[in-house]
């Protein structure tokens, strides 16, 4: 997505709990609910990202290749 037309990916909402995580974690505060929330939020897009394209396995073969000093 072009960030020069002033666009974000994120809703506001989603903007609004990044920074109430990054000030809880800054703060050092663990919140459970919010972590269990985040965790089923996760896993439900992987789930969807999965159904939609497969399996993407690209980081092992790129490691790989860095490794081994491929192009």
């Amino acid at each position: 997505m072009d960030q020069s037309e002033g666009t974000s990916p994120f809703t506001p909402e989603i903007l609004a709990e990044l920074q109430e995580g990054i000030e809880r974690a800054m703060k050092g505060i663990r919140d459970p609910e919010a972590m269990r929330k985040a965790c089923e939020r996760m896993d439900r897009t992987r789930e969807e990202v999965y159904r939609r394209n497969g399996l993407l396995d690209f980081a092992v073969p790129t490691i790989r290749a860095l490794r081994d000093g491929e192009d």
